[in-house]
């Protein structure tokens, strides 16, 4: 029954490898002689600050290798790992020879004659800030296509709008091998797009071969310098430090009620002393027989709980990849891959962790629970895929995933991720461990006394996601300027100290209050619990509108859609998860005070 999915699973582990280590996969083991050919390829171009909006290269009519006279063959595209077509990576041959140490001034690409049609579509392009990307010897190379001339005028009709047709390559050698390339334009070489008239221009490019004594095993260091220059250091630590403050404000605050508060009721208890109880200290013992009642839609909250823990699992599995170094910059789809494969492979743990927790809660319908378990995250997801899936095909985008790359992520759900699931759930539903509860729960439901408005379910969410917020606040804006931008973020061992205190504090936060509910003799803190520890997921969608509208110059139903859209899967990941913490964190600390007293 098993021998299925391990097969595949053995599959996605080789894929994986595959695409770790896709970016030398072409076959060349980066050792040239003078005059060899180098690997360049033409990836995509699009508007500059709408980074999901992306387009094949030749989309623009640019000069393709058909036409150009470099290279008399066809447009051939380059095989591509799910992670690259994930990321939207549609690498082609680009229409350039660039061979090894080989110097070339004002090389002809092709001489080609711009319609009118061709005219408007790189107008457009110019004047939404396109750039173009390319790799050459798998090193990642950008450049505008054009720019605008406004000469001081507010009106976009009088401006100008230039073509760069002459682009000039400078690439660093060491050795016989390559270490970096850099590109710029001709401003004296222009093409002028301001008019719908046919054109005639001639494609040049330039290539300039430098020594340098950077060795190889260095050269992607440079894509990495800007995440470690003096000042982002400072504000990555200045983020560290204002987490900590808040992890140690918190932790003092506990310790002050778990000393001055629970130990002198445990003491009493104990002891047997006086029974002059405190009703605002120790409310919480009263509704002992009432705390372990068991919560209203077991199956959903068991659920919850199931994908919390994969996705938590997922997550410190895909630091630990990161801090070993996988997801060096510009190692094409690595992180997408390793997403698809290790969430494929940790659903067993959803499926048993959730099982294995509705039968604790005497839940009868586990194969219900499995399914749920299986469509609570991937079906929204799924969802906001197809919709962005849709946009994306109506735009002609790069995003658009190919029919293929569709089946190939359905087979591993098939015959990975649901096997794996079901026997997950099947190992939990035969598991027969009981909940341990410390005290026995009373036939019939205590009434809740009223309670004040801030002492209802909203805003305690309120109060229990403002402190893990400001804690990551910081942190945030440079992962949107990576995930949403061009910048490049390779600091995790920054980002896993950030998580580490994001983790710490949910749990504080949410014991603290968990702990007040108690008091105000409230015993549905179950569902309470776990709302509260989530609730960081929506301040960061909070955060998601103040980045569109604030810090990015993002624009156009597709991006809007986009952002929001896959910004509202991730959120909701961050709730289901860190709703899990909370939730396992306050029930820790609530078997650990009644277990201390005497209950009756």
């Amino acid at each position: 029954m098993a021998a299925p999915p391990a097969a595949a699973a053995a599959l996605l582990v080789l894929i994986a490898l595959a695409a770790a280590g896709g970016v030398a996969a072409d076959g060349s083991n980066h050792r040239y002689k003078t005059g060899d050919p180098v690997p360049l390829y033409a990836n995509k171009v699009g508007p500059f600050h709408n980074p999901s909006e992306t387009y094949r290269y030749f989309d623009l009519p640019f000069c393709s290798p058909g036409q150009s006279v470099l290279i008399s063959k066809k447009v051939k595209e380059k095989s591509e790992a799910l992670g690259e077509v994930l990321n939207g990576d549609r690498l082609v041959d680009a229409p350039y020879k660039l061979d090894f140490h080989t110097d070339l001034d004002s090389k002809p690409v092709c001489s080609k004659k711009l319609t009118t049609e061709d005219v408007a579509k790189f107008r457009n392009a110019v004047a939404k800030d396109y750039y173009f990307q390319m790799y050459y010897d798998d090193l990642p190379l950008w450049g505008f296509i054009g720019k605008v001339e406004k000469g001081g005028k507010t009106d976009p009709r009088e401006w100008k709008y230039y073509l760069y047709r002459h682009i000039i390559f400078d690439i660093l050698y060491n050795d016989d091998r390559v270490i970096e390339i850099n590109v710029h334009t001709d401003q004296s070489a222009l093409v002028d797009l301001t008019e719908d008239k046919e054109t005639n221009v001639d494609f040049l490019y330039s290539v300039k071969w430098k020594e340098t004594p950077t060795p190889f095993e260095k050269r992607m260091e440079k894509y990495s310098s800007s995440s470690n220059l003096p000042h982002h250091l400072e504000v990555h630590w200045f983020s560290i430090i204002n987490s900590c403050v808040t992890v140690l404000l918190l932790t003092g605050f506990l310790a002050t009620i778990l000393m001055r508060v629970l130990k002198n009721d445990f003491v009493k208890y104990a002891h047997d002393e006086e029974a002059a109880d405190d009703q605002e200290e120790s409310g919480w013992k009263y509704i002992h027989g009432d705390v372990f009642r068991f919560p209203k839609n077991k199956s959903l909250f068991s659920a919850a709980l199931g994908t919390g823990t994969q996705l938590f699992v997922l997550t410190t599995f895909i630091f630990l990849l990161a801090l070993v170094g996988v997801f060096y910059p510009y190692n094409r789809g690595a992180l997408f891959t390793a997403l698809v494969v290790i969430y494929a492979l940790t659903s067993g743990i959803a499926g048993y962790m959730a099982t294995s927790f509705y039968c604790q809660l005497e839940g009868t319908n586990w194969v219900r629970n499995l399914l749920l378990t299986g469509c609570l995250f991937c079906g929204p997801l799924f969802l906001t895929f197809c919709f962005l899936n849709t946009v994306a095909i109506a735009y002609s985008a790069t995003a658009a995933l190919p029919f293929g790359t569709i089946c190939v992520i359905v087979l591993i759900w098939t015959l990975v991720t649901f096997p794996l699931l079901v026997l997950g759930g099947i190992a939990g539903k035969n598991s027969k461990s009981e909940f341990q509860a410390p005290c026995r729960t009373t036939k019939y439901p205590r009434e809740i006394p009223p309670l004040p408005w801030y002492r209802r379910t909203v805003p305690q969410m309120a109060m229990a996601g403002f402190l893990p917020f400001s804690a990551i606040y910081i942190e945030l804006y440079y992962i949107f300027a990576s995930v949403w931008g061009h910048r490049i973020y390779t600091i995790y061992s920054i980002l896993f100290i950030v998580f580490i205190i994001l983790l710490i504090v949910t749990a504080f936060i949410t014991v603290a209050l968990t702990y007040f509910q108690l008091a105000a003799e409230d015993h549905e803190w179950w569902w309470r619990s776990f709302l509260c520890g989530g609730s960081t997921g929506f301040f960061v969608y909070g955060y998601c509108l103040y980045y569109y509208y604030a810090r990015s110059d993002m624009s156009g139903f597709m991006q809007t859609s986009f952002f929001f859209g896959y910004m509202a899967c991730i959120c909701y990941a961050f709730f289901l998860m860190l709703g899990m913490v909370g939730f396992r964190a306050a029930l820790f600390f609530v078997r650990h005070i009644y277990k201390s007293i005497k209950c009756e």
